[in-house]
C-alpha cells in the first residue's frame, strides 16, 4: 500500500507517493511564480498553485507501480486565499504569509489596544504574518469581491482549503485546527472559530471552511478535476506542523526546525495549552478523529532560506544555493560581517515588521566567501534566539529538516550555537512524510504512530563543538539596528 502526499510550499508543490514502510517510491515537484507588486507585498496567483499540484501529483503517480490508497496535504500557511464556490475560479491573486502590507493595520489595532484579547483567545500576536488582517485588507480594497463574500458566493481559506476544494470539485470547503489556529480568527481553547475575532476583522463567519480532524475521512478526489483519480482525501497539516508529525516527534518537548524558505521551529507540548512570554506562537499541532489535541509552541523565522536564495538571485554572489557550503568553508569564520536577513521583517521572537536587512562590519578585507558564510552564521544565530527563548537553551536535542538542512557546515555551526546535538533524518521531505503519516493513520495504512516512528531513520548527527559567543554577541547588536530601520510598508 501506498499513499500520495501533496506539499504545496511557498514556491511550488512537491508531490511524494509514500510505501507503507516509510520510503518515498516516486516524487513530482512543480515551481509556480512569485509576485512582487510593490515594497513588502508577495503574492500568488491561486490557479498556478493548483496547475502545479496537478503537474507534480502526475509526475509522482507516473513513476509509481500501483494507485495509492489515499491522499495526504500540507501547505503553506496563513496565506488567504478566495475562490468562488461554483467555478473554483479565484477573482484575485492570493496574499502570502510573507506579505507585510498590513503592519500598519495591525498597529493600529495594537494601538487601539486589541493585542492582549487577541492573543489570549488565538496564541498569536497582532502580525501581518496572520490571515485575518490579510482578509481585512482584501475586505477593503477588492470591494466587488469582497461583495461575493459577504453573499456566500465567494469562500475565504487557506492554501489547503483552497486546494481541497479543487481536488473534490467544490464539494467540501473545510480546514484542519493546524491551519485554522494561524489565522487570527480561531479559539485555542474553544476550538472552533471566535465570532468576537471574526467581527474584530470583518470576515463572515459563513465564508469560513468547516474545521475538520487532521486525519480521518475529509473527503474524496473528483475524477473530472483530479487525474481522474476517486481517492480519499484522509490527511491534512499546515506545513510545519506536518513537519512535526513526519519527523515523529510525538512526545512532550520533542523539537524539530525546519530550514526552508524561513526556518520554524516547533516543540511539542501535549495536551496542555502553554503561553509564552517570549515572543513565541501558542498553535495546534493536530487534532485526532476522537478531538484530542496537541498542541505546539512555536517560533517562526520569516527568512534563512531565502537569504541564501537572495544571495543567489539578487547579488548573483552563488550560481546555485549548494554552492554556499563550499564557498562558506573556503574562509574559517565570516572575518567580522553579519548579515541579519531581515527582508521581510523580524518574526519570532523579535517580532517587528518594520525591520529591514541589514549588513555590518564589511572591511576592505570582505569577499562574498565571507558574506556567504555570515548568511549561513545568521541562520544558526536565529534559530538559536528562537530555541533559547522556547526552552532556556535546555534543548538535549534538536530534529532538523527542510532544504538547508542539507548543508552539513550550517547543521554544525547550529549544533555548535545550540551547544545540542542536530539530528538529520534519512529522509529531508519531512513535511511531505507527515501529510502521509496523517493520511495513512486516516485511512488504515498504518495502525499507530509507534508504528510510524519505526519508519524514522537518521542519517547524521552533528555533535556538538566550540561555540563562538563573540559572534552571537555581534549579531544581537545587529539585530537591534535593523530593528531601527524606517518602514517602508505603512
Amino acid at each position: 500500500m501506498s499513499v500520495l502526499a501533496i506539499d504545496a510550499g511557498t514556491t511550488g508543490v512537491t508531490a511524494l507517493v509514500v510505501t507503507d514502510n516509510g520510503q518515498i517510491e516516486s516524487m513530482g515537484y512543480e515551481e509556480f511564480r512569485q509576485h512582487f507588486p510593490s515594497p513588502g507585498w508577495v503574492e500568488h496567483n491561486p490557479e498556478d498553485i493548483w496547475q502545479a499540484t496537478l503537474s507534480a501529483c502526475s509526475a509522482a503517480l507516473s513513476r509509481a507501480s500501483g494507485s495509492p490508497a489515499c491522499v495526504g496535504l500540507t501547505n503553506q500557511r496563513e496565506t488567504a486565499v478566495l475562490w468562488d464556490r461554483r467555478t473554483l475560479a479565484a477573482p484575485c491573486r492570493a496574499i502570502v504569509w510573507q506579505d507585510r502590507r498590513t503592519a500598519g493595520m495591525c498597529g493600529r489595532l495594537r494601538d487601539a489596544g486589541h493585542e492582549p484579547r487577541v492573543s489570549e483567545l488565538t496564541g498569536l500576536r497582532l502580525d501581518p504574518y496572520f490571515t485575518a488582517s490579510k482578509l481585512a485588507w482584501l475586505a477593503e480594497h477588492e470591494e466587488g469581491v469582497w461583495e461575493g463574500v459577504e453573499t456566500g458566493n465567494v469562500a475565504v481559506g487557506t492554501v489547503d482549503s483552497y486546494l481541497i476544494a479543487r481536488l473534490t470539485g467544490g464539494k467540501r470547503h473545510v480546514t484542519d485546527p493546524s491551519n485554522a489556529s494561524r489565522t487570527l480568527l480561531y479559539g485555542l481553547a474553544s476550538g472552533t472559530w471566535e465570532p468576537e475575532l471574526c467581527e474584530l476583522f470583518g470576515v463572515p463567519e459563513h465564508a469560513l471552511p468547516e474545521i475538520v480532524p487532521n486525519y480521518g475521512p475529509i473527503g474524496f478526489t473528483e475524477p473530472s478535476a483530479f487525474l481522474g483519480l476517486e481517492l480519499p482525501i484522509s490527511g491534512v497539516a499546515g506545513d510545519q506542523q506536518a513537519a512535526l508529525f513526519g519527523q515523529t516527534c510525538f512526545d512532550v518537548g520533542d523539537v524539530k526546525c525546519t530550514y526552508g524558505t524561513g526556518s520554524f521551529v516547533l516543540a511539542n507540548l501535549g495536551g496542555e495549552i502553554v503561553r509564552s512570554e517570549e515572543g513565541l506562537l501558542t498553535t495546534v499541532a493536530w487534532q485526532t478523529p476522537s478531538g484530542e489535541r496537541t498542541f505546539a509552541l512555536e517560533g517562526s523565522i520569516f527568512v534563512t532560506g531565502a537569504a541564501v536564495q537572495w544571495l543567489r538571485d539578487g547579488l548573483g554572489l552563488i550560481g546555485t544555493a549548494s554552492e554556499s557550503e563550499a564557498l562558506a568553508r573556503t574562509v574559517p569564520d565570516s572575518g567580522g560581517v553579519v548579515f541579519v536577513p531581515a527582508l521581510t521583517g523580524l518574526g519570532a521572537p523579535h517580532w517587528d515588521p518594520h525591520a529591514r536587512g541589514l549588513i555590518t562590519g564589511i572591511t576592505r578585507g570582505t569577499t562574498r566567501a565571507h558574506l556567504v558564510r555570515a548568511t549561513l552564521e545568521a541562520i544558526a544565530f536565529e534559530v538559536r534566539d528562537v530555541v533559547e527563548a522556547m526552552t532556556g537553551g535546555a534543548v538535549p536535542v534538536l530534529k532538523a529538516d527542510g532544504g538547508a538542512s542539507v548543508n552539513d557546515l550550517l547543521m554544525q555551526i547550529q549544533a555548535d550555537q545550540l551547544g545540542a546535538a542536530v539530528e538529520r533524518p534519512a529522509l529531508q521531505e519531512t513535511t511531505a512524510l507527515g501529510a502521509a503519516f496523517l493520511a495513512g493513520l486516516g485511512a488504515g495504512v498504518w495502525g499507530s504512530r509507534s508504528d510510524l516512528r519505526k519508519t524514522w531513520q537518521l542519517e547524521r548527527r552533528f555533535v556538538p563543538g566550540a561555540r563562538d559567543d563573540a559572534a552571537y554577541e555581534r549579531w544581537r547588536e545587529a539585530v537591534e539596528l535593523a530593528s531601527h530601520h524606517p518602514s517602508v510598508t505603512g
